[in-house]
């Protein structure tokens, strides 16, 4: 195929781990079950000691990976600004609680940690130095409605290429290019009853990059219903997408990627992901002599690891056709 490793964001998993279907053991071992290389684990939402790692919660990793045969590859830390009713955080506050994330993943063993982008291109800065003692690589995520050619995205990299640290760099989210609107928003929004003919407006309105608040008045002037300006949120929000996604600009920061989030909302049993071309990122990425993980994120909520499987098995068909 190529030197691509394919792993499983456990967030895959997370609607069924919250609701009790599945243990955090079974997460591990539905991972490895349908082929994944390795797996990313999201602290604040799977992690028993969260934000620490205890020693016994390290043994118990240990027994599962050596017991599935899969690696423990990467820690997603989150950033939250909110923690503290009545203000943000300030980037020092934020700085300490990277620091303990990346000594949470140190003792974990993951050789890689998700960093979230409420973390500035100053404060990744001074990371740098103890990404490099812990030994453990830091990516900032980059998310939709960002993509790889935003100005703040283009920050990071200036700070990159100044230190030149092996340890700092970016987690692309492979939701930054999706050309077609999310299907199960659209679906949702569907048996809400909103009218085909005012969704299908609302997406060229997006494609033709018309103003949010432009948008949102003829929508409403041509007669939009709450299922359809809920659609129309995401649409304009963290599910954005454009006819001409950003790869030019995934093929100037490759040399800064620490690993991705394959993002996918919806799986077709002939192994196409509903609204994100596939068939366009991965041969960019492979190309690139990119030899790191690619680790599979589902953000939906049925049939977690069935869909999961299938992107898996898509990104090898992709993979080994290109």
């Amino acid at each position: 195929m190529s030197n691509i490793k394919l792993g499983v964001s456990l967030f895959s998993f997370s609607t069924d781990f919250v609701k009790g279907n599945l243990s955090l053991e079974d997460c591990v071992r539905s991972a490895a079950e349908i082929g994944a290389e390795g797996f990313e684990l999201v602290g604040a939402t799977m992690l028993p000691s969260y934000p620490y790692a205890s020693d016994k919660v390290v043994k118990e990793f240990k027994a599962m990976t050596d017991h599935y045969g899969i690696k423990f590859v990467s820690y997603g830390a989150s950033s939250d600004r909110g923690v503290i009713t009545g203000r943000d955080l300030t980037d020092d506050e934020l700085i300490q609680s990277a620091i303990l994330d990346i000594k949470t993943a140190n003792k974990l063993g993951c050789e890689m940690m998700r960093a979230q982008p409420s973390l500035s291109p100053a404060a990744i800065e001074k990371l740098a130095t103890y990404a490099e003692n812990y030994g453990v690589k830091v990516g900032v995520e980059i998310h939709n409605p960002q993509i790889p050619s935003s100005p703040r995205v283009q920050e990071y990299v200036e700070v990159f290429e100044k230190l030149g640290s092996d340890y700092i760099g970016l987690v692309p989210d492979f939701g930054c290019f999706a050309t077609k609107p999310n299907k199960v928003y659209w679906d949702e929004a569907l048996e809400k009853g909103a009218p085909l003919e005012l969704l299908e407006m609302a997406a060229n309105l997006r494609y033709d990059g018309v103003s949010r608040d432009e948008a949102r008045e003829r929508l409403l002037d041509a007669g939009a219903n709450d299922a359809v300006m809920g659609a129309f949120q995401g649409m304009y929000g963290f599910v954005q997408f454009t006819r001409n996604p950003d790869l030019e600009g995934l093929k100037n920061i490759m040399p800064h990627v620490m690993y991705f989030h394959g993002k996918f909302h919806y799986m077709y049993e002939h192994l196409e992901e509903a609204s994100i071309p596939y068939g366009d990122i991965l041969p960019v990425i492979k190309n690139s002599n990119f030899k790191g993980y690619i680790m599979s994120e589902y953000e939906a909520s049925d049939h977690a690891v069935e869909m999961t499987k299938r992107h898996l098995q898509m990104e090898r068909k992709i993979l080994d056709n290109c």
